[in-house]
């Protein structure tokens, strides 16, 4: 007897559920082998749910700080600033962290990945050190550098103490989280962030207003909050590493310095963290030019950017399932199927993420009045989100080709895309279109939306090239 096609719709559906509860609770899938969508399903899920909860945590801290005034607003953005820096080296090592570790599982070889995820682990610490220990002394010279005022120097620099100081815990999040990603355990990530969060999100209102028991530290307490959440998160990530029982099982006799393996691991991350760095300098450059049409203009611009970010962040998650599938099946000598992974999830990403930046397009005022009512900062909002958001399909696309270049070990080919995509062709362009065009802040949005458009195409084209399916990690 045939199936009907009413039958057949709950047998999907269910099957759809069935994987959604496996991807969310743990897997022991071999992303090496089965349906190609199963997999990118399994790791899809767990890494979207990570993003989105990251992005909660971004808008409850800054709910609960700005109740302190602007100068604790200020001082949050002024360390976030110098922070962007160890992001960016976190960053860098969890990506490379990914390509070795992805690559060791694909082969079959759970031991080399344990012995490469230990020195991840141990480069992070030595670097968070050298960042954190003169950073920490120095916080005041550095609130200075960054144009603070001296009310913020003078009473609020604990704040940036505390952050530059307890970096090692952003360090050691970022890598072990793309160890548990990179061996196929998104699920162990998702729930890391997720635990160090949540306790974030309930000490900050304890310990900045001193609810209860608690001290009333002011902005302090934001930092102890962040600081405190994220520590017992490693703790949580050691704890799996080492009683887990999963595919990375960190043992003693992993325990020793294998300074080739670091020297790798260095040099994959340059690629990466010189990718951040460009994107960030873009960014403050075309702040510099909208700022020419003034404060309201940037505003609108900083709170449309904001949204964006907020909405992008779902969608790294799902490119970051790429960029797994990529590692792993590169290491089990499966190019072809490495290039369809990648493919597949591009069109998932770029569906969705069209999906979004349409809806963006069509109603994008409601976005920008949830934070401001102010009309001229409103309607630069308005402009920048529904510009902007017309690049979503390119964008979603182009963030999962570099995210695979990155899981390959290719980190010099996204890094050169970035260098002409943004320093050659959208800044200079946003200048003439907005100053030399008389376009003035929509010459802008147009030329971050130009770029983004070219980043993807160059992207694709390389990558159908081929080139990466022979780098060696």
């Amino acid at each position: 007897m045939i199936p009907s096609p009413e039958k057949k719709n709950l047998s999907k559906l269910k099957r759809f559920f069935n994987d959604a509860a496996e991807a969310v609770t743990g897997t022991e899938q071999d992303f090496t082998e089965g349906k190609l969508s199963r997999a990118i399903l399994l790791l899809s899920i767990p890494a979207v749910l990570e993003m989105i909860m990251e992005s909660i945590f971004v808008i409850v801290d800054i709910y609960f700080v700005s109740k302190l005034g602007s100068d604790a607003v200020a001082t949050v953005g002024l360390t976030e600033s110098l922070i962007t820096l160890v992001y960016a080296i976190s960053l860098g090592l969890a990506t490379a962290t990914t390509s070795m570790v992805s690559r060791r599982i694909g082969e079959k070889n759970p031991d080399k990945a344990s012995q490469t995820a230990f020195q991840a682990i141990f480069t992070g610490i030595i670097v968070s050190l050298i960042i954190g220990i003169p950073g920490a002394i120095n916080s005041h010279g550095l609130l200075d550098l960054m144009g603070a005022s001296p009310a913020i120097i003078s009473q609020m620099s604990s704040y940036t103490t505390i952050m530059l100081g307890g970096n090692t815990v952003i360090m050691l999040l970022f890598i072990i989280n793309a160890i548990f990603r990179s061996a196929g355990d998104a699920a162990i990530a998702m729930r890391v962030l997720w635990v160090g969060n949540i306790i974030n999100i309930l000490l900050d209102p304890c310990l900045i207003f001193g609810w209860g028991p608690f001290p009333e530290l002011g902005i302090a307490g934001a930092a102890v909050a962040t600081t405190t959440g994220r520590g017992i998160a490693v703790l949580y990530q050691f704890y799996l590493l080492f009683f887990g029982k999963k595919r990375i099982q960190l043992t003693s006799r992993h325990f020793s310095i294998n300074l080739r393996i670091i020297a790798r691991l260095i040099k994959l991350s340059l690629g990466t963290i010189g990718q951040n760095l460009i994107g960030t300098s873009s960014w403050i450059a075309l702040v510099r030019i909208i700022s020419v049409f003034g404060s309201e203009i940037v505003a609108g611009y900083t709170i449309a950017i904001r949204i964006i970010s907020f909405i992008l962040l779902p969608s790294w998650g799902i490119s970051n399932a790429a960029s797994t599938l990529v590692g792993q099946n590169l290491g089990a000598k499966k190019p072809e199927r490495a290039e369809r992974s990648v493919m597949i999830t591009g069109w998932v990403n770029m569906i969705l993420l069209g999906i979004v930046g349409l809806i963006l397009v069509i109603i994008p005022a409601p976005f920008i009045r949830l934070f401001i009512s102010d009309p001229v900062v409103v309607d630069a909002g308005i402009e920048c989100l529904r510009v902007v958001s017309i690049g979503f399909i390119a964008y979603g696309f182009g963030m999962v080709l570099v995210n695979s270049f990155n899981g390959a070990g290719d980190a010099s080919t996204p890094l050169k895309i970035n260098i002409v995509a943004y320093w050659i062709i959208e800044i200079p362009l946003a200048w003439l279109l907005a100053i030399k065009a008389g376009l003035n802040e929509n010459g802008v949005f147009w030329a971050i939306v130009i770029a983004e458009s070219i980043m993807t195409i160059t992207a694709y084209l390389v990558f159908r090239r081929g080139k990466w399916k022979l780098k060696e990690v």
